[in-house]
């Protein structure tokens, strides 16, 4: 492991564990936003649900993305964290938020550069699979 890492590692960790967490958790209270404005009409229209339904099943995938992220999946939280926000960017340069979905690409590359260093790290994508990987190969 590589110790000066951690100057990079912890604040991206931290705030793309909290950042998924809070928003999801904000699906539900809309302290924060309001969410359904930012579903792209196009969107709205392929769902099978209602917006207000989608947006708490979104709330439950980010609680667990910033779970995973700030309990140890970090590398997994972190790539499920970067393929969010991308399709969210596609969704709202859809509903010709711009600005916002650059703002989200951008979080996506700071996503994938968190799973970069954890990887770089030496952590698993899966640590728990991967100890037991490495306790079977041994006997």
């Amino acid at each position: 492991m590589k110790p000066k890492l951690s100057e990079i590692y912890w604040p991206l960790r931290v705030a793309y564990g909290l950042v998924p967490l809070l928003a999801g958790l904000d699906k539900y209270v809309n302290v924060l936003a309001d969410w359904q404005r930012y579903v792209s009409p196009l969107a709205a229209s392929l769902l099978p649900v209602s917006v207000p339904t989608f947006l708490h099943a979104i709330g439950i995938v980010e609680v667990i993305v910033g779970l995973s992220v700030l309990l140890g999946l970090t590398r997994l939280g972190a790539l499920a964290a970067m393929a969010w926000l991308a399709v969210i960017s596609l969704d709202l340069l859809a509903g010709g938020f711009i600005d916002i979905a650059i703002r989200d690409l951008v979080m996506a590359v700071g996503a994938y550069t968190l799973t970069m260093v954890a990887a770089e790290r030496g952590e698993a994508l899966v640590p728990n699979v991967a100890r037991g990987a490495e306790q079977l190969a041994r006997g």
